[in-house]
């Protein structure tokens, strides 16, 4: 199982509390983490990642490990303390403005 922490605003759309539980097929990666959670939960497509293009949103990072994974490639293997369930795999709401 993997650990999925979302931010406030996608738990609401979600209509989850606290982390997230999914069961990832095959190798887990940010790509196939995603998979499962839109599969688990369609109203969140297309907030995290274009629904076209599947590329990360511009205002949307991960983190897992207290690593930043947002430029990573989407099929890079998360850490072995993610895939494991041990530490969770972060999904951020960015910041901006002036």
């Amino acid at each position: 199982m993997i650990r999925v922490v979302l931010p406030p605003h996608l738990r609401n759309l979600a209509q989850v509390k606290g982390e997230v539980e999914l069961e990832v097929k095959g190798k887990a990666t940010p790509e196939s983490v995603l998979d499962a959670l839109e599969s688990r939960y369609p109203v969140l497509r297309g907030t995290i990642r274009d629904q076209t293009t599947r590329q990360r949103r511009a205002l949307v990072r991960f983190f897992a490990c207290e690593q930043d994974l947002s430029l990573d490639p989407p099929d890079r293997p998360l850490p072995e303390s993610v895939a494991s369930g041990h530490e969770p795999f972060l999904i951020i709401g960015a910041m901006a403005g002036g």
